[in-house]
């Protein structure tokens, strides 16, 4: 009786540190997916160019010719959120890509005005379609 319940025990806890490390491993896989697909964005620097001589730098000039101001973030036209600071204009995409759906049935729309995609049937624009990946 006693080594059947010793028996009993040790099985028991060889199924439990297989449960919880098998549950460990998924969430360390679920973590890594995410942080691969969330850190698939591109991005772009700008480093800052020196003026004449003895002329005071005041922020970041933009392709347009803006000046924007050490520390402040803006969207540029092209959909790109971007921030200015003492090494220079930094700028990463603010939008996520639609890469993963029915390409034959659908395809993807980009509007500028909200800078996001729209994945809709081509036949019918009103109807969407499902997307199963995003990058960006």
């Amino acid at each position: 009786m006693v080594v059947a319940i010793r028996l009993f025990n040790s099985h028991f806890c060889v199924y439990t540190v297989y449960f919880i490390l098998q549950k460990t491993f998924l969430a360390f896989l679920f973590i890594l997916v995410t942080c691969v697909t969330i850190s698939d964005a591109f991005c772009l620097f700008e480093p800052l160019t020196a003026g004449k001589p003895g002329e005071e730098i005041l922020g970041c000039i933009d392709s347009k010719g803006t000046l924007h101001q050490f520390g402040s973030h803006w969207r540029a036209e092209n959909c790109l959120d971007c921030s200015c600071g003492k090494d220079g204009t930094s700028c990463c995409s603010s939008y996520a890509t639609p890469v993963d759906f029915d390409e034959e049935k659908c395809e993807s729309i980009f509007d500028k005005q909200t800078c996001s995609y729209k994945v809709v049937e081509k036949a019918d624009h009103k109807k969407e379609c499902p997307v199963f990946t995003w990058v960006g």
